[in-house]
C-alpha cells in the first residue's frame, strides 16, 4: 500500500480557547515564507527519497486552519506535489475548512486543483457552546459553509463534532445530531473534548469559571451519536468516526493501520522506514533550517519490530472491524495470539476485547474504555 502524505499549515484567524495545537496568526509575510520553506521540503524529499517512496494514495492538508491561505495558494502547493511526487489514481485529497474562511468561489477553485474530500470544522449547532469553545463561527455560518461546500460539487464532506463540553446538554446534543442528519455529509468525526493544561479553557475550569462535563453524560453522549448515526444509515467504523458506506477516511485508515506516511511542515510527524520523526514546531527554526537547504527535523527514533507490533495493535484496535490476525501473521511472521498471549486473556476475562472469527477487536463494553485497553499493549 502506498504512503500518505500530510501537509500541516499552521496558522489560524484566531486560536480556540481549547486548543494546544501548533498555530500561529496568520499574516501574509508569514504565509508567504512558510510556502517558500514548504515548496524547498518538497523538493528535498524529491531529491532523496527513492522512487518507489514517492508514490502516496492520500493527501491530507491539515492545520491550524487550511482555509486561511488563499485557494490558489493551496492550489500551487498541491501543483508542486505533483510535480515532485505521484499520486496514485483516485488519490484521496482532503483539505481542513472552518466556516468563515471558504466560499463558494475558492472551493470550486480547491475542487479544480483536485481537492476531492472536504473536512469542515464545525464542532458544534449551538451558539453558547461554540462560544465555550472560542470558535469563530456561528451554527448558521456553519450551515452556510456547508451549503457552499455541496454548491462548490463536492460530494465526499466530514464534519468534525465536539462532546462534552462545558455546559452541554444531552438534549443540546441531541439536536446538533438531528442538524448534521439533515445537512447529510457522507462522513461524522465526532469526539470527546480533551481540556489540555494551559489552555484557556482548562485555565476556565480551574478558576470554575465553568464546570467541566460530568463523566456520565460525557459516556452518555457517546452512546447516543453511536445510535443517532447508525440509525441514519452510517458505519461506525472507528472509534470515533462514522461513515456512509465506501465513504471512510482512506488517510486516516493508513494511521489506525499503521502504514508509512511523510509530514511536511511545521510540527508535521512523519514515519518511514522503520523511523519516525517530527520537526521543528517553530516557524522561524522551520523557514531557517528549510532555507540552509536542510531538513527540519527536530527528533526522531528507530521503531524496532516490538514497537512496531505494539501500535499495529491498539491503533488497529481503534477500527471497529478490528485486527485481522492472518494481517498481522503476515507483516510480522508471528501470531498475535502467540505474542500477546498475557494480555489477550486477561483483556477478554475482562470483557474488553474479543477474539474469534479471525480477528481481535473491542467489544461494546470496551469501546468507551479503549484507552485503557491500549494501556495494556505499550
Amino acid at each position: 500500500m502506498a504512503a500518505g502524505l500530510y501537509i500541516h499549515v499552521p496558522f489560524c484567524l484566531r486560536k480556540c480557547r481549547y486548543c494546544d495545537f501548533i498555530s500561529y496568526p496568520y499574516s501574509e509575510a508569514a504565509a508567504g515564507e512558510y510556502l517558500g520553506a514548504l515548496k524547498r521540503e518538497v523538493e528535498l524529499y524529491g531529491e532523496t527519497l527513492a522512487n518507489g517512496d514517492k508514490t502516496f494514495s492520500t493527501v491530507f492538508i491539515g492545520g491550524g486552519t487550511p482555509t486561511c491561505l488563499p485557494a490558489e495558494q493551496l492550489a500551487a502547493v498541491l501543483e508542486r506535489v505533483r510535480g515532485v511526487f505521484t499520486l496514485s489514481p483516485h488519490c484521496e485529497v482532503t483539505v481542513e475548512a472552518n466556516p468563515g474562511t471558504v466560499d463558494e468561489n475558492a472551493l470550486k477553485a480547491l475542487k479544480a486543483a483536485g481537492v476531492n474530500r472536504l473536512s469542515l470544522g464545525v464542532q458544534s449547532f449551538d451558539d453558547s457552546l461554540l462560544r465555550v469553545l472560542g470558535r469563530a463561527h456561528t451554527a448558521a455560518e456553519a450551515e452556510a459553509a456547508f451549503r457552499a461546500v455541496r454548491s462548490a460539487g463536492f460530494d465526499n464532506i466530514n464534519l468534525d463534532l465536539i462532546f462534552g463540553i462545558p455546559g452541554q446538554s444531552a438534549a443540546g446534543w441531541d439536536e446538533t445530531l438531528r442538524r448534521v442528519a439533515r445537512l447529510g455529509p457522507e462522513h461524522v468525526a465526532a469526539y470527546s473534548l480533551q481540556v489540555e493544561e494551559g489552555t484557556p479553557l482548562a485555565l476556565s475550569i480551574e478558576r470554575e469559571e465553568i464546570s467541566a462535563c460530568p463523566e456520565e453524560l460525557e459516556l452518555l453522549m457517546y452512546r447516543r451519536v453511536i445510535g443517532f448515526l447508525k440509525r441514519a444509515g452510517f458505519v461506525h467504523y472507528e472509534i470515533s468516526n462514522f461513515a456512509r458506506p465506501g465513504r471512510e477516511s482512506r488517510h486516516n485508515l493508513g494511521y489506525w493501520r499503521n502504514r508509512f506516511y511523510l509530514g511536511l511542515g511545521p510540527a508535521a510527524h512523519s514515519y518511514l522506514g522503520g523511523r519516525r520523526f517530527a520537526n521543528e514546531t517553530s516557524l522561524d527554526r522551520y523557514c531557517e533550517r528549510l532555507g540552509r537547504g536542510e531538513f527540519p527535523v527536530a527528533e526522531q527514533e528507530e521503531i524496532t519490530p516490538a514497537v512496531e507490533m505494539a501500535e499495529t495493535i491498539f491503533m488497529g484496535l481503534r477500527l471497529l472491524k478490528g485486527i485481522r490476525l492472518s494481517d498481522f501473521e503476515q507483516r510480522f511472521s508471528r501470531r498475535v495470539e502467540e505474542v500477546y498471549r498475557g494480555e489477550i486473556s486477561r483483556l477478554t476475562g475482562m470483557g474488553l476485547v474479543e477474539l474469534g472469527g479471525g480477528v481481535l477487536r473491542l467489544t461494546k463494553k470496551g469501546l468507551p474504555l479503549a484507552n485503557e485497553v491500549f494501556k495494556a499493549f505499550v
